[in-house]
Parts: structure tokens; C-alpha cells; sequence
């Protein structure tokens, strides 16, 4: 069971494999600031499922989260502050080890990616979809890591 170190390396390990992947076949090419959102959206899942304890990554994924919230504030964007700090309630609903390690918890918890700027904002779900995938792969190499499915 690695701590927030080894989740950090699986998820950027896992990640550059599939972009490096999906890149080199000719399916997907993301400019360089897409690459970044979606190099920080796998390395913010592979830290997700331990948000819930007392740990050096739940001060790294919160400090995050923090700094992303603030920017909203700064910039006026008020929907997308209260969606943050609503979604950063979600972890606490549970104990260590619940909810947040199960698969299904994989595939909902970085939905929102996808579904809220759709409806906020009117964008396409297939140009979000890499960054709900990124959230996905990021939470699935902490899960495997853990080697905990339920």
C-alpha cells in the first residue's frame, strides 16, 4: 500500500504511458497546456481515494484545490467556487477505506468534469471526455496500487 509518493509516480507512470500511447497512434494530441491540465487531473485522481484521512496528500490535493477555488473567486467565476467547494465536502461523507475505494466511485466522482461544463457553459462532452478520462485513469492506478476493488 503506497503512500501519496507512490500514488503520485503510478498515476504520472500510468499517465504518460496512455498519452504517450494515444499520442504516438495518432488518436488524440493535445497542445501543451492540455497536456498539463491533464497531466494535474491524473496526479488529483491518484490522490483522490485518500482525501479522506489525515495524510500528506489530502494537504497536497486540498492546498490544490485551494489555490483552484481562489482563482475562481479572483476571476469572477462564483458557479464554478461553489461547485468546487460543494464536490470538496464529498470525501468526509465517509470512513478511511469506504466509499471513495470502490469502482464505482472511479467512474462518478470525476463526472462532474464532463457534465457541468456541458450544462453550465453549453461545451461539448467529446471535447471534455480526455479530461474525465484523465480524473478516471488517475483514480484507477490508485485503486490498483491499493489493489483494493469493491
Amino acid at each position: 500500500m503506497p503512500g501519496y509518493k507512490g500514488h503520485l509516480v503510478g498515476g504520472a507512470l500510468i499517465g504518460a504511458v496512455v498519452l504517450g500511447g494515444l499520442t504516438w497512434s495518432g488518436v488524440y494530441s493535445p497542445d501543451m497546456p492540455q497536456i498539463a491540465v491533464l497531466g494535474s487531473l491524473v496526479l488529483l485522481g491518484s490522490l483522490f481515494p485518500d482525501v479522506d484521512t489525515d495524510s500528506r496528500g489530502q494537504h497536497i490535493f486540498y492546498l490544490t484545490l485551494a489555490a483552484l477555488d481562489f482563482a475562481f473567486i479572483v476571476q469572477g467565476d462564483y458557479k464554478w467556487a461553489a461547485i468546487l467547494g460543494f464536490a470538496a465536502m464529498f470525501p468526509a461523507l465517509g470512513s478511511h477505506r469506504g466509499w471513495t475505494h470502490t469502482w464505482w466511485a472511479m467512474l462518478l466522482m470525476p463526472l462532474p468534469l464532463v457534465l457541468l461544463p456541458v450544462w453550465l457553459y453549453g461545451s461539448s462532452p467529446q471535447a471534455l471526455a480526455p479530461f474525465y478520462g484523465a480524473g478516471v485513469l488517475g483514480y484507477f492506478s490508485h485503486l490498483a496500487l491499493d489493489r483494493k476493488w469493491r
